[in-house]
């Protein structure tokens, strides 16, 4: 029992010092959330800008009140291509692919502070209605989104907390 104990004291210390920090330590006043809150999403365009647009606003919803130090400007590359093909030459399988260029502008200066991808793609089956396959796409899209912004938020509190 005492060695046990004595053990994870020392493995307590040892962690202590590795240099591992919460992403999200000091709440809401933290550096990486002071940040995210400073964030102002730029316009998208199209569909899948809607989508991306909405899910990085709920994400950095935080900031409602808070004046923008940073704009995040977004390009998206959003393709549909066939992967399966049966016998009569029509597609049973796609793939949805939504990637995203972004930048975080420093507002004070017009600096690029931060300039990364984000992407992720989704498989989708073409079945016999035209209609269900028109609403599998639609619901990958909205999940792809929901992963892109999630990445570009991630990127952003690793920037945020690197200390600028």
């Amino acid at each position: 029992m005492i060695r046990a104990a004595a053990l994870l004291a020392v493995s307590a210390v040892a962690l202590s010092g590795c240099g591992l920090r919460p992403l999200y330590g000091g709440g809401v006043a933290g550096p990486v959330q002071s940040t995210l809150a400073a964030v102002q999403v730029g316009p998208i365009e199209g569909e899948s800008g809607w989508f991306v647009s909405n899910a990085l606003r709920d994400r950095l919803r935080a900031g409602d009140d808070a004046a923008p130090r940073y704009r995040l400007d977004v390009r998206l590359d959003d393709q549909i291509a066939g992967l399966g093909v049966r016998r009569d030459d029509s597609v049973s399988r796609e793939r949805r692919t939504l990637r995203a260029r972004y930048q975080l502008v420093d507002l004070s200066n017009g600096q690029v502070v931060l300039d990364a991808t984000a992407g992720s793609d989704a498989g989708i089956d073409v079945v016999g209605s035209e209609y269900a396959t028109i609403a599998a796409e639609r619901s990958a899209l909205e999940r792809l989104s929901q992963i892109v912004a999630d990445q570009i938020v991630a990127r952003v509190a690793r920037y945020a907390q690197s200390g600028k």
